[in-house]
């Protein structure tokens, strides 16, 4: 068997309506439809019939903060060049959302954050691909900060 890429993500979240206005409106997935008595949404970049469910549960205890074990950070692509990220940030910062970090990666440039849950999100784009493809181990290159 060899995995061919990740499919989806699936959250649980406090209120479905809050993760739709960060999801959706914000970061520009498109809602796909609801189940469980709508009280779960399917979202999708265009990419495939969904890449993020989002299921309300309601009130739970809030996630450990710090090293712990499970989900650490989900990736999103938002572009293809430092314009597009600046761009994001710029669309972020106006929405009020706090950018937690910014990081070169060698191979990407990213922005953190968190989602209305505190799942942390990184919203990157790619360098060019040559850079890991002549040399597969700059994905474990030093992280540096990135200023936009």
């Amino acid at each position: 068997m060899k995995a061919r890429y990740l499919g989806h993500v699936v959250f649980y979240v406090k209120e479905l309506d809050r993760s739709l206005a960060f999801y959706r409106d914000l970061l520009g997935f498109q809602e796909v439809g609801r189940i469980f008595n709508n009280q779960a949404a399917a979202l999708t970049s265009g990419r495939t019939h969904h890449e993020l469910l989002l299921i309300e549960v309601g009130d739970a205890p809030p996630p450990p903060q710090g090293h712990r074990l499970g989900l650490y950070h989900i990736g999103i692509k938002v572009g293809d060049s430092l314009d597009e990220l600046r761009a994001a940030k710029r669309e972020l910062e106006q929405a009020g959302v706090t950018i937690t970090g910014m990081s070169d990666h060698t191979v990407s440039q990213s922005l953190y954050l968190a989602d209305p849950d505190g799942n942390e999100v990184e919203l990157y784009v790619d360098a060019d691909p040559a850079i890991w493809k002549n040399n597969p181990k700059a994905v474990l290159a030093p992280i540096k900060p990135l200023r936009l």
